[in-house]
């Protein structure tokens, strides 16, 4: 069995039935996006108007939010939006490659033919998909994200463990927000295909300790170059994209 084998024809938004969940899924991807200035003060009455919903529904994604470490609460004052840093995105580097370690060596490990033909499958629309937003060059392209994320999934879904599959995704989300930040048209030229074909290749050739290196390198890159920008900024705090939307 494939223990969170993930849809290759799946959107991966989730069920938006109720209103809750339809404003959870707006505020999660701009707060991942990066599109609200962090560590503001996110008002029940601003999200209300922004997202046309009732102060009910909203609570509640603001508290499934919260609950997921993309926002923050004080008691009796609301919600705030969680700062990014330096020190956190360390943190969490070193966690997910931590944890995607050991998914990746499991399933590596227990791997199966559907497994292989996803991860094949997975690989070659990612590297059809062009990782740039065409409309703005200092964006990652919705599209490709959606791709990327499935490679990944796909690359640890033989792992044999729900559990371990959901903390990576959780840490996936959060490492998200600081990826934006390695976008910016001036980072580091690099051929992220070539990263995902290499990661990938090891993986079918039952190659585990070549394929963690590859994930390893991968994510260590991308947060040096997110690591450069928090120095361009100047302090521990990275610098607020124009693109956001201030509280």
């Amino acid at each position: 069995m494939t223990y969170g084998a993930a849809n290759l024809n799946d959107d991966s938004t989730g069920s938006k039935s109720t209103l809750a969940s339809t404003v959870y899924h707006q505020l999660r991807d701009d707060l991942l996006a990066g599109n609200l200035e962090t560590e503001s003060k996110l008002r029940v009455e601003w999200v209300v108007s922004r997202y046309g919903a009732g102060a009910s529904p909203v609570r509640e994604a603001l508290n499934r939010l919260a609950s997921e470490g993309l926002l923050g609460r004080h008691d009796q004052r609301g919600f705030f939006i969680m700062p990014i840093s330096a020190a956190e995105l360390e943190e969490l580097t070193r966690t997910r490659c931590w944890l995607e370690e050991r998914a990746l060596r499991e399933s590596v490990a227990h791997r199966t033919a559907e497994w292989e033909e996803q991860l094949v499958l997975a690989l070659h629309r990612l590297g059809r998909a062009s990782r740039l937003s065409p409309q703005d060059l200092s964006s990652l392209d919705p599209d490709w994200e959606k791709l990327h994320r499935t490679f990944h999934r796909v690359l640890i879904s033989a792992c044999r463990s729900h559990w371990l599959v959901s903390f990576c995704d959780q840490l996936s989300d959060h490492a998200y927000r600081y990826r934006q930040m390695a976008n910016d048209g001036e980072s580091v030229q690099r051929d992220d295909f070539a990263e995902h074909r290499l990661i990938a290749e090891c993986a079918l050739d039952g190659n585990a300790d070549g394929a963690v290196q590859a994930l390893i390198d991968q994510y260590q890159l991308t947060t040096a170059m997110c690591m450069e920008r928090f120095k361009q900024a100047g302090d521990s705090k990275a610098a607020t994209p124009p693109h956001r939307t201030r509280r």
